[in-house]
């Protein structure tokens, strides 16, 4: 397992490394994105999108649990399942036909769903660090 350790020292930070994975991400990938409420994940999905090309303004899709975005080089499927019950919703949506498909999935809060996220799927966890200032947050980053 490969881990990578980012220190970002603001939101320009964070967006910034969100585009460069973006840029780099090939079809098929997951990615599960967690961390608590307040650290940066829309951020951080919105870099993400923006590093692949994604042209029109994306948002957390809290209350839709699913935005999809075809205007990047590979389509861009942003969840976000805070307010996922039970995992069995999933189901209703179609997420196995996203995740296994031809984009790229951003996963909000995938540590709701840990039955649901594909063993290979790149773990992203944003922390605070409060000691380091209020715009700091630490990403780290594991691949299999």
């Amino acid at each position: 397992m490969a881990i990578e350790v980012f220190e970002s020292f603001s939101a320009e930070d964070t967006r910034r490394f969100a585009a460069r994975m973006g840029k780099k991400v090939t079809p098929g990938t997951v990615i599960a994105l967690s961390g608590d409420l307040g650290v940066g994940k829309t951020l951080f999905s919105q870099g993400f999108a923006e590093g692949l090309g994604v042209k029109e303004p994306t948002s957390s899709p809290t209350f839709t649990i699913l935005q999809i975005y075809d205007s990047g080089r590979i389509p861009f499927y942003h969840f976000d399942v805070y307010r996922i019950a039970d995992p069995e919703e999933m189901d209703e949506i179609g997420f196995d036909t996203y995740i296994y498909g031809e984009g790229v999935s951003v996963i909000e809060w995938a540590e709701l769903i840990p039955e649901l996220i594909p063993e290979d799927a790149v773990r992203v966890k944003i922390e605070k660090e409060l000691e380091k200032g209020f715009d700091y947050r630490k990403i780290t980053v594991c691949t299999d």
